[in-house]
């Protein structure tokens, strides 16, 4: 557990799509909202600051609202469909992974949140953030739990 640290990432400003539903089917409307995403890259027309893809999302054990989003520095013109927004600057615990393992990626990380007495903000978002390179066959992952100060 000595790959988990605390951060604090700067405010991010994001454009993208969501999906809100049932936690149940959360997991394949994870990957489809993704994949319908990434298709659509295209219409960013090179204003993205990166090929990461940011999935802030927030839910409860009925449901969830999950997005997939690329940092921009501010689009005057947003896609059709897709919404802008900000994510405030916060301290996250944070745990690299990979697209392959991010169910063990949370375990380890709540273990270690729990050990180092670290409480999770719950009215703020967690974030996903997925760097696609097409050439891997799993994907890096960093999972980032918004924290107490």
């Amino acid at each position: 557990m000595n790959n988990c640290s605390v951060i604090t990432k700067p405010a991010i400003n994001l454009v993208g799509l969501s999906y809100c539903g049932p936690f149940s089917s959360f997991p394949d409307e994870a990957i489809r909202l993704q994949s319908e995403f990434l298709s659509r890259k295209h219409e960013f027309n090179g204003e993205t600051k990166s090929a990461a893809v940011y999935s802030p999302y927030f839910g409860n054990e009925a449901f969830v609202t999950y997005w997939a989003c690329y940092e921009v520095a501010h689009m005057d013109r947003v896609p059709e469909g897709m919404v802008q927004f900000t994510v405030p600057e916060r301290r996250y615990a944070m745990v690299p992974c990979t697209n392959e393992r991010i169910g063990e990626g949370y375990e380890q990380l709540n273990v270690w949140m729990h050990e180092q007495r670290l409480a999770k903000r719950d009215k703020a978002v967690s974030i996903e953030i997925f760097y696609v390179d097409e050439h891997l066959e799993e994907m890096p992952v960093e999972l980032l739990i918004p924290i107490e100060d």
